[in-house]
């Protein structure tokens, strides 16, 4: 009896992994593995310094919508890094610079509104608010003084849900659960700095 049992034993915990990873993507849904990432993105010169245009996915799963919907608002942040590229030592972080979002329901006006530095918008649809913010124009990151002419950056750009800014009660409930989390992978790419125009 001893050595059957383990046996038995030593059978499930080779098979333990494989289990674990099968319970996992049984528990997760589709609509918590929504997709989230990083279209397109690309460091501008203008006449006052340096612009970035991006382009996101991001589709907010059952939770988030329901709990928008029910009076919570949910704050995402678009994250910009500048880094200089260094041989014998560390990257150089030039910048890092953020564009918050405010997403917000009223349920009176079954309206979805948006905010973002001191601007607000009002839409009709969650759809309409979502093209807006994840379309990003003309964001002035720096003047052209904060990189050198002709020299090689690297810029990593993504997008993420903020937790930590939901509700206090929330906060302790949505920590760790992939349904509360959305966020695009980094997207980095090089680019050359550049004369004023």
């Amino acid at each position: 009896m001893t050595a059957f049992i383990t046996r038995c034993c030593a059978r499930l915990r080779e098979r333990l992994p494989a289990l674990a990873l099968v319970c996992l993507l049984a528990g997760a849904s589709p609509a918590a593995l929504a997709d989230a990432s990083v279209r397109s993105a690309a460091m501008i010169a203008s006449e006052d310094g340096y612009v970035v245009n991006a382009d996101f996915q991001l589709d907010l799963n059952p939770r988030l919508v329901d709990a928008l919907q029910r009076g919570v608002s949910l704050h995402f942040t678009v994250e910009l890094i500048v880094e200089e590229p260094r041989w014998l030592w560390f990257d150089s972080t030039v910048l890092e610079n953020a564009l918050q979002y405010r997403l917000a329901y009223h349920a009176v006006t079954r309206s979805y509104r948006l905010s973002f530095g001191g601007l607000h918008r009002t839409f009709d649809s969650l759809d309409a608010a979502l093209r807006t913010m994840t379309r990003v124009r003309n964001w002035y990151v720096m003047p052209y003084e904060a990189i050198t002419e002709g020299a090689e950056y690297r810029a990593s750009l993504r997008i993420r849900h903020q937790i930590e800014l939901l509700p206090k009660l929330l906060v302790v409930t949505a920590t760790g659960g992939r349904e509360w989390t959305l966020a695009t992978p980094w997207l980095r790419w090089q680019f050359s700095g550049e004369p004023r125009p």
